[in-house]
């Protein structure tokens, strides 16, 4: 049996048999044309180019009935490329130049494309290389004359191995006959990624090499939940699985029959539930998982993309696209742009920083690049009269930038009224509570906003002075630390005090074992992974605000993280079955 460690995309557990998907170009032919044989070598590659267009518009007709409306939105962007004079254009000059044939010119011009993406630090601009290679590899085989492997022919249950699964393969494969996808690229924001959740298939990925491992046949363990994948599996660990998934079938059916009920305690307490998504295709997920609005809708995708950062149309019918999704069921708080650190807008000097972590980020970067700031404050703006809105500006570390931002949005305010472009007027604005020092003048901070949205991943980082990228001090990322505890109860209470809702964004909302803690400071509104929903719900109906108080009490009291994370999920595992998860 062989163990491997990846990044959970999609939940849920499944045995079944690989099935290695292995669809290589394979070795790509060099040589020299005559100079009289540009023109034919050139109408063999738009010839090609135009097939590959047409075998994209066939598979989004083919799958029309079934396709929702973002997916066939990424094949659109499939047939964008294989249009852009941009592209064709360089093809046609190196042909012309370097008298070379289509595929080898082909070959060289997209490994230029996508070598600065696939080098970035940023995993967004990484995944996107992706498309890129699943347009080029179309046009291959119409070049050379090859059959793709066709996964919609799948006629038998299986387990997807493969080292990479380009988006229009996944949308083209038989659903009912894939279980689970095994894959070593990949990230949670991948394409891959996002289609494996809305299929509501298990998937890990970013497991590097079990596409070198596994073979046709094998039996195979997915446990999409915990990101661990287990090739080969012995009959004892094939029985454990098999209790596992009972459990988890169990589990999700008793889940699933609280999206009706409210998220209250015991003793009435109301509390609201939200999602955290990265890009509009997550709303379906959102709301099939009881989700009563988005805490937080990080905006990045829009600026991560290849070309650069997006229009205020596109910005605005992407915002729009998701108001008008949650209208019925709750508000939409948009993060605005928070670049800088690990994620890189393409085209844009300075943000590759010796200490980025520290450096230029978030409204940092935004208030000294107000033309991408107002263009996105422009585009919330507009998308405000479809849905309930709520703008939230992250990593605030003092009044003064909070002063600062405000004002400019007052300005985009000002500048739509004189166009005569209708916005809502009464948009709640909040801020992220991410910085020590934000968390230590919440008082004085609260006095200018209508919400906070406490960010844990970075107030954890910056509080304890851990990378939480860094492998080697990874232990001591302690979301229980007394210094962390301290910190969140301090907000919640400073908010409370100056009239305003606390809600919280980060990883710990979503963490089963810290719900009661979040419940017994007060904490109004828990913001995560649709996913953990259900189970955070479930906790949340079955204490009373009392006994959450009493814990929080105990807890305060002790003075290392050991101690509290230890008598916590002693308290956690009495009263609740977490083990599953």
């Amino acid at each position: 049996m062989k163990t491997f460690k990846g990044i959970s995309a999609s939940p849920g557990i499944v045995i079944g048999k690989v099935f290695l998907y292995v669809d290589d170009a394979g070795q790509i032919p060099k040589y020299t044309i005559p100079a009289d044989q540009v023109d034919t070598e050139l109408e063999r590659f738009f010839v090609a180019a135009g097939k590959a267009a047409e075998e994209i518009r066939d598979l989004q007709a083919k799958a029309s009935l079934t396709m929702r409306k973002e997916e066939s939105k990424i094949l659109d962007s499939h047939v964008l490329m294989l249009s852009d004079p941009e592209f064709t254009k360089r093809i046609e000059e190196s042909i012309r130049s370097q008298l070379l044939n289509a595929e080898w010119v082909l070959y060289t011009t997209i490994n230029q494309l996508v070598e600065p993406l696939e080098n970035s630090a940023d995993t967004y601009l990484r995944e996107r290389t992706i498309d890129i290679r699943d347009v080029a590899k179309r046009v291959y085989n119409h070049l050379l004359y090859r059959d793709r492997i066709n996964l919609s022919d799948l006629d038998q249950e299986v387990i997807l191995v493969t080292h990479d699964l380009l988006p229009s393969d996944a949308l083209a494969m038989n659903k009912q006959s894939v279980k689970g996808i095994a894959m070593d690229a990949g990230g949670k924001t991948s394409h891959t990624a996002i289609l494996a959740r809305s299929f509501e298939i298990p998937a890990v990925l970013g497991l590097s090499s079990i596409s070198s491992s596994a073979a046709t046949g094998d039996a195979i363990i997915i446990d999409g939940t915990s990101g661990t994948v287990l090739l080969k599996p012995d009959q004892k660990t094939l029985t454990t699985y098999e209790k596992r998934i009972r459990a988890w079938q169990k589990r999700e059916v008793e889940l699933l029959t609280l999206n009706e009920l409210p998220a209250e305690t015991r003793d009435g307490k109301r509390i609201v539930l939200k999602a955290n998504i990265e890009v509009p295709e997550e709303t379906e997920s959102a709301i099939a998982h009881g989700a009563e609005g988005i805490g937080l809708y990080r905006s990045e995708f829009l600026f991560l993309q290849p070309g650069g950062y997006s229009s205020e149309d596109v910005q605005y019918e992407a915002y729009a696209r998701v108001l008008k999704a949650m209208a019925p069921y709750g508000e939409v708080t948009i993060r605005t742009l928070d670049v800088g650190g690990d994620k890189v807008i393409p085209g844009v000097a300075g943000l590759d920083e010796k200490n980025p972590i520290l450096g230029w980020r978030a409204v940092r970067f935004c208030l000294s690049r107000k033309d991408l700031f107002r263009t996105q404050l422009r585009a919330m703006l507009r998308a405000s009269v479809h849905g309930r809105l709520r703008i939230m500006f992250p990593m605030i570390s003092g009044i003064e930038e909070l002063e600062n931002v405000l004002a400019l949005l007052d300005e985009c305010r000002q500048q739509l009224r004189e166009e005569n472009i209708p916005f809502a007027e009464d948009i709640p604005v909040g801020i992220m509570i991410e910085v020590p020092s934000a968390a230590l003048t919440a008082d004085i901070l609260a006095r200018k906003v209508d919400f906070f949205s406490i960010g844990t991943n970075d107030l954890i980082q910056y509080t304890i002075a851990v990378d939480r990228g860094n492998e080697k001090i990874a232990y001591l990322y302690e979301p229980f630390h007394p210094g962390v505890l301290r910190l969140l109860k301090r907000i919640i209470e400073d908010a409370h005090n100056a009239g305003i809702p606390v809600a919280m964004c980060g990883e710990v909302a979503g963490d089963p074992y810290a719900a009661v803690i979040l419940l017994g400071f007060g904490l109004d509104v828990f913001s995560m992974s649709s996913f953990g929903i259900p189970e955070v719900k479930k906790i949340i109906r079955s204490v009373s605000m009392s006994e959450a108080e009493e814990l929080v009490g105990t807890i305060m009291e002790m003075k290392s993280y050991k101690e509290i994370d230890s008598y916590v999920r002693s308290w956690m595992n009495e009263r609740f079955d977490l083990a599953v998860t």
